[in-house]
This record gives C-alpha cells, sequence and structure tokens, in this order.
C-alpha cells in the first residue's frame, strides 16, 4: 500500500462543501459533520500538499466562533440525526474540544508564507484562547476545565470514570447514557462553564492544558510574526502560568494527571493523558527520560505489540477493543510522535510511526484499533490516520 497516497485520496474522499463553506468529514458514514479537533487535525495534514484546503477547513471553523470566542466541537453543515443531541446551540454543540487550531494554523503558514492567511485568522485564534483563559479558569489558577467528557476529544477515558459516577467495567451503553444525563444537566445551567463546572463536572485534563500550552507558545510567535507584541506578552505569560500551574496541582510521582473539583482531587488513572506533556515540553528532560523508558515503552503497560495502548493493560478498566478504555488510536500516535522528536527520542518516535504505519497496511484508516491484534474497530476511512503524512514527513 502506498500510505501516503491513500491518506490523501482519503482526504479528498471526505471533504464536504456547503454553500461557501469547504470542510472534511471524520467518515462518511459514522461522522458526517465537522469536528473542532477533527479539523485541526486535517489542515496539518493537507497543508503538505493541498494548503488552499487546509485553510479552507480553518475557515469553516471559524465561520461559527460563538461571540464570546469560543470555537464549538460540532458544527452541523448538512440535515441528520446522527450524534445530534441537544448541545443547546442551533446548528452547532454548545461544548468546544482541545485547542489545536493555533497550531493548525501555524502548519499552514510554515508550508505558505501566507502572511495574509495568517493576518485573516488572527483575531478569531485570539479570541478563542482568550476565551478559554478567562471563561475557563474561574479561580484565576491558570488551568483550563472542561464541562463534558466529550470536550477532552476521549469520550469514554476512564480517567473520567470517578467523576462520573461510573465503575471501570462500565459498559458502553451505560457510559453514553451518563454522559447524555450530564448534557442535559450542561442544557439546564445553560452551558454557562463557570456554573456548569461548579455543579457538574469541572475536569482539568492534562491532554486540554498540554495542547492549551504549546498553542499558546505558538500564539506568541504568531503575535510576534505581526509585530502584536502586547499579544505576544499575554500568550507567554500565560504559557509560563499554565505550565507552573500543571506542575504544581498535576504533577505527582514523575507524571501529570488530570484533576477534578475544586481541590484538584488528581483522577489517578494511569491513560496516555500522562504522556501528552511530551507534546508540551513539560517534562524535565531527566522525567522525561523515566517516563519514556519505564513507562511508556513498558510492554506491561502501555507498549503493545501494535503501538500505544491508550490505557494502561494494568488498570482495571483496560479493553482492547474498548472505546477511549485501552484501543490504540492515530491522534494520541501522533502527539507522542512529535513529543518524542522534541525530547530527542528519535529511535522511540520510529517506532510510534511504523507502528502507525503497520496498522494502517493491515487495517486500513479505522477509527481506532486493538493494540494486542491490530484488528481494526468502529468507523472505517476515518481521517486520523492521515496524520501519517505528517509522521512521514517530518
Amino acid at each position: 500500500m502506498d500510505i501516503a497516497r491513500e491518506a490523501r485520496k482519503l482526504l479528498e474522499e471526505n471533504r464536504r462543501v456547503t454553500g461557501d463553506h469547504q470542510y472534511t468529514v471524520p467518515s462518511g458514514d459514522h461522522y458526517p459533520y465537522q469536528w473542532l479537533w477533527d479539523s485541526c487535525f486535517h489542515a496539518i495534514a493537507l497543508a503538505s500538499f493541498e494548503p488552499e484546503a487546509a485553510k479552507a477547513e480553518l475557515r469553516s471553523l471559524f465561520s461559527k466562533q460563538f461571540m464570546n470566542g469560543m470555537l464549538p466541537h460540532m458544527i452541523y453543515w448538512e440535515p441528520g440525526a446522527l450524534h445530534k443531541y441537544e448541545w443547546g446551540t442551533a446548528g452547532t454543540s454548545a461544548l468546544t474540544q482541545p485547542p489545536m487550531v493555533a497550531y493548525a494554523a501555524w502548519e499552514i503558514y510554515k508550508r505558505t508564507n501566507d502572511r495574509a492567511f495568517i493576518e485573516e485568522t488572527y483575531p478569531s485564534l485570539l479570541r478563542f484562547y482568550h476565551y478559554l483563559i478567562s471563561e475557563r479558569d474561574p479561580r484565576d489558577h491558570h488551568l483550563v476545565g472542561i464541562i463534558n467528557p466529550d470536550e477532552s476529544g476521549e469520550d469514554d477515558s476512564p480517567r473520567f470514570d470517578a467523576v462520573l459516577n461510573v465503575p471501570p467495567d462500565v459498559s458502553a451503553a451505560e457510559h453514553l447514557r451518563r454522559r447524555l444525563e450530564l448534557v442535559e444537566a450542561n442544557r439546564a445551567c445553560n452551558f454557562d462553564a463557570e456554573l456548569c463546572m461548579s455543579r457538574h463536572f469541572w475536569v482539568k485534563d492534562v491532554p486540554f492544558n498540554s495542547i492549551l500550552a504549546k498553542n499558546l507558545e505558538i500564539m506568541g510567535h504568531i503575535a510576534s510574526l505581526l509585530g502584536n507584541h502586547d499579544d505576544e506578552n499575554f500568550c507567554m505569560l500565560h504559557l509560563g502560568l499554565v505550565k507552573d500551574a500543571m506542575r504544581e496541582r498535576l504533577f505527582a510521582d514523575g507524571m501529570f494527571y488530570s484533576s477534578t473539583g475544586q481541590d484538584y482531587k488528581l483522577l489517578r488513572v494511569e491513560t496516555w493523558a500522562g504522556f501528552a506533556p511530551l507534546f508540551a515540553d513539560l517534562y524535565k528532560p531527566e522525567e522525561a527520560e523515566s517516563v519514556v523508558r519505564e513507562r511508556l515503552f513498558d510492554p506491561e503497560t502501555f507498549w503493545s505489540p501494535h503501538g500505544v495502548r491508550t490505557v494502561s493493560r494494568r488498570e482495571p478498566s483496560y479493553r482492547s477493543d474498548g472505546f477511549w478504555r485501552g484501543s490504540t488510536w492515530m491522534a494520541p500516535h501522533w502527539f507522542l510522535y512529535k513529543g518524542l522528536v522534541a525530547y530527542g527520542f528519535a529511535k522511540e518516535a520510529a517506532q510510534i510511526r511504523n507502528a502507525s504505519a503497520a496498522l494502517i497496511e493491515q487495517s486500513g484508516f479505522r477509527e481506532h484499533y486493538n493494540p494486542e491484534t491490530g484488528e481494526g474497530y468502529g468507523a472505517r476511512d476515518f481521517t486520523w490516520g492521515t496524520l501519517i503524512l505528517d509522521m512521514i514527513e517530518a
């Protein structure tokens, strides 16, 4: 299989146009709308061979930005019932997703040197990060909170089980029922972040805040490029504050853990989330060495015959076919690959890249994979696998 050719073909096949808006659906059968961080992944992959399509992807996201700056995690461009829960607004959800959009915009700029595109998107980018800092951190402790597991992008992850009050062996149907109850509670508090967090679900998630940190760093670069030095100072100030707060409140025993509630109770469930800070340079070099050598590549915990388990095999919640409860996903592989490269773990990064390519060779572009057998699960023709383009070309 020519993986690069098939990845480019898939992105083209999953492209949709509604009016003046062009975007990519993650899967025509399973996910026929536009998702926030999915579109960021699409833009990163498209930037290398079709940058105009990458720009269109982000423009479509920004066209539905809320007045307060939030970018919704779903946009319903076409009629349909699939996944269209009552999120509280017409045409979009009222939740958000991990803030990868500055990274995607910067990748487009690096490929094209298109300053006009950066100038065009800059106000929308800045408003989104201002929103996260001002409205998702009500106590000014410099950690952004999420109000629903879906905002993490990892809906069923067991690191949220304690907050949802479900057991490790919860069924997928029961987990969905509990999350839909939370959606109803979110609707009752009008999706007001501070109110919903104080009443129902308040998690300071490690990947979300790690991605925020990396994107604040990139926003600083963008502001500097455009000569907006006050904005650059704002971004770099909050980058430092987020990094310090994560170490102060989310770090224990050599790893980062998500937390819940006003008292920052750590959610000590061993998931891939503990490695996400590699993406944002949050580990000290000696800590990274320990985390990578002793934890990430331990076959008894995360490293499997087919890549990285999203949950340690030692966790009672681990299931090799579980949706975010152990199975292997391409987006975590990509984050890990980028983090490993940044820390100088070239051999280990190559292992991630090769495992990703092997999964696609064996089972095609699937939503997730069995880490023990390589079998594909969930949606077919799923676009997250196209992130292999960025790993191949890096």
